[in-house]
């Protein structure tokens, strides 16, 4: 049967992807963003793939707006089945040099959002005893990185608000699926929209991957629902190496993680998504096709496997882990 889907940030990057692969599954599939031609375009892509789409203009800081747009849904689609929160926007830079206002944005973006559509889905699921909610998470919900405290701040206030709010479910008795999916760095069109303050050109921490392959770990946990799913083994090993040895990390992280993710090349000129959209059709991919990875088998694995899959995705990492803290301390010592 084909289901209701609500994305938000849904006309690009991950979202994009994922109203993509619910389409191919025919489903009807909503998208939420704010830019009006990019909400065209991608409505147009899922009606061609096989679904049914809605675009609907929607600021997911403003939670009135959220929720306006979740009664839409319901009224041209049906009941609401999946919601993802997924939206966002960020500004890359060191604490010092980002204005109050640059993350307070952020905040409302990437952590109120996803408050905003949890409570606009419970809303119209709860009463039914019936549905999932999707929360596009990341390893920096575990592991914090340099140059990135906004976003890495609002992933941490996710993931500790789904916590609360799963066990708020589970005392009532609501049988509405709580799920969180841990993202690795993704090739994304983020990377030349987001408010750069660092006089470099960015770029996602390698390993890097498709959008794609985050698009079908959401729609398996749509099927099949998890607590919680981590894509790509350098999620599982950063945040097992965090659990293990964080202080390590903390020092690797100030030795590496600004050429990790500033590029050469300096920053060019260029309008940012903080405020306003980028205006233009992009899709999901960013810049970096030629440096992405299209499969992880790891990822895959632990989604169709769950809780058991996820332990052993975690041994893996464990594994891989041990490794690369023997190349970071030989790098260290050097």
């Amino acid at each position: 049967m084909n289901r209701v889907i609500v994305i938000t940030g849904g006309t690009a990057g991950v979202g994009r992807a994922t109203a993509c692969r619910f389409a191919r599954a025919g489903d009807r599939v909503a998208v939420l963003a704010r830019d009006r031609d990019r909400l065209s375009a991608t409505v147009s892509q899922i009606d061609s793939l096989g679904g049914r789409g809605l675009g609907i203009e929607c600021d997911v800081a403003e939670a009135e707006q959220v929720n306006d747009a979740a009664a839409r849904v319901e009224q041209e689609l049906g009941p609401i089945d999946v919601w993802i929160n997924n939206a966002m926007t960020t500004t890359v830079g060191a604490v010092g040099s980002i204005t109050p206002a640059e993350f307070e944005r952020v905040t409302r973006v990437c952590y109120l959002g996803f408050v905003w559509g949890t409570q606009a889905a419970l809303a119209r699921m709860r009463p039914r005893n019936r549905g999932t909610i999707i929360q596009v998470g990341s390893a920096l919900a575990y592991r914090s990185i340099p140059l990135q405290a906004p976003y890495c701040a609002a992933k941490h206030a996710i993931h500790g608000f789904t916590d609360s709010l799963r066990s708020e479910l589970l005392h009532d008795g609501v049988k509405v699926d709580l799920c969180m999916v841990q993202l690795p760095a993704v090739n994304t069109p983020q990377f030349g929209w987001c408010r750069n303050k660092t006089g470099h050109a960015v770029q996602p921490v390698p390993p890097i991957f498709q959008p794609e392959v985050i698009a079908e770990a959401i729609h398996r946990v749509s099927k099949r629902p998890r607590r919680e799913v981590f894509v790509g083994t350098s999620a599982i090993t950063a945040i097992v190496g965090n659990k293990l040895a964080p202080g390590f990390a903390d020092h690797v992280l100030a030795k590496h993680g600004y050429t990790g993710q500033l590029l050469d090349a300096p920053e060019r000129a260029r309008a940012d998504n903080l405020f306003q959209p980028v205006p233009g059709e992009v899709g999901a991919h960013g810049a970096f096709d030629a440096r992405a990875r299209s499969h992880d088998a790891v990822a895959r694995a632990a989604t169709l496997l769950g809780a058991a899959g996820t332990q052993l995705a975690l041994v893996a990492g464990v594994a891989v882990l041990g490794a690369g803290l023997i190349v970071g301390a030989r790098a260290l010592l050097r």
